[in-house]
């Protein structure tokens, strides 16, 4: 099924691709792989630490919402969501206390939705890490690897 069409069934929506803030671009393409550079929830999420200012399930819901826009990116950067041939890698980085430990449930909100969307092919290796801090104290930020043809 295309990838269009299962978003379409799940009623989901893609954002508008965000622009970069500073000095560095959202995507590069080497040979096969496409980097997407970290990216932030919405901006209706609230910023802070996760646990201390904003509960785990809204920071799950804020990286799934990281999701959103990182496959709205791909498909700025590809043209058609159909050219990912798989997610690779998932680097996720929670802003949080240090004695937080459920930074992997958080990203699980991005993580989820890949699989949601794209099947087999969303099923990825991951990295889910705490930080004292995020840029503008975002609750998540998520850098990703796709395989696309």
């Amino acid at each position: 099924m295309k990838v269009e069409q299962r978003l379409i069934e799940l009623g989901i929506e893609l954002p508008p691709p965000v622009r970069p803030l500073a000095n560095y671009v959202r995507t590069v393409r080497t040979g096969n792989l496409l980097f997407v550079s970290g990216t932030g929830p919405a901006e209706e999420f609230t910023n802070g630490k996760v646990d201390a200012d904003i509960s785990v399930d809204d920071a799950y819901r804020a990286a799934r919402s990281v999701g959103l826009q990182i496959l709205a990116t791909a498909k700025d950067a590809l043209g058609d969501l159909d050219r990912i041939t798989r997610v690779v890698k998932v680097l996720g980085m929670v802003n949080s206390s240090p004695d937080f430990g459920q930074q992997p449930h958080v990203i699980n909100g991005c993580s989820d939705l890949f699989v949601e969307v794209l099947g087999d092919a969303g099923r990825h290796t991951r990295s889910a890490v705490g930080m004292g801090a995020l840029p503008n104290g975002i609750p998540v930020e998520i850098e990703v690897t796709l395989e696309v043809e």
